[in-house]
């Protein structure tokens, strides 16, 4: 499963594709959307788009995970925040890709350990587990990597427990396999 993380923002908007398979899982790539403060809004909210699009293109994730807002006291910077958002949901909407919701605490304590760590911290954790071999330049990478590693972790919980209630539901092994035949393999 291809999985892209995005960490947005209007000045910086983090991009992270990341590869889980059932053993591992395998960084496809990392960057940073640089927008100058000197482009109005639209013309950064534009470069969002065009850049989340080609991303899509080029690595047809099948699911998308972006960071919540966080609650700040400056209401300009939200409603901006809340664009930039707004702009990276219909990149995902418009390409027929879930996408799901992650607070920077569910992101930071499924990378870290702890949900009230440091942007150093999640730097560090997300540089071991995907074997990076330099740091990215802006925190932003690897916070959008940091949203993917967590989705990842949070669809394997759903599917363990999925299945695991899922197997709850019948009697014995005879009653499972008499409703799911395709599960038979006979190999002799």
């Amino acid at each position: 499963m291809i999985i892209l993380g995005i960490d947005p923002g209007t000045r910086f908007t983090g991009i992270g594709v990341i590869e889980k398979t059932p053993r591992n899982v395998q960084l496809l790539t990392a960057d940073v959307i640089v927008l100058s403060p000197v482009d109005a809004m639209p013309q950064r909210l534009k470069k969002i788009f065009e850049s989340l699009s080609a991303a899509i293109q080029k690595f047809h994730p099948d699911e998308i995970a972006i960071e919540t807002m966080y609650y700040g006291k400056n209401a300009q910077s939200a409603m901006k925040l809340g664009q930039a958002r707004g702009i990276a949901i219909l990149s995902s909407v418009l390409n027929d890709i879930p996408i799901t919701e992650y607070s920077p605490r569910e992101v930071k304590k499924s990378v870290v350990g702890y949900g009230a760590a440091t942007k150093q911290q999640v730097q560090i954790m997300v540089k071991t587990l995907l074997k990076m071999k330099t740091t990215p330049k802006h925190f932003d990478v690897t916070d959008a990597l940091a949203v993917a590693l967590c989705h990842s972790y949070m669809r394997t919980v759903f599917l363990s427990t999925h299945i695991t209630h899922d197997a709850k539901r019948y009697k014995n092994w005879r009653a499972f396999l008499d409703a799911h035949p395709e599960k038979i393999s006979c190999t002799m």
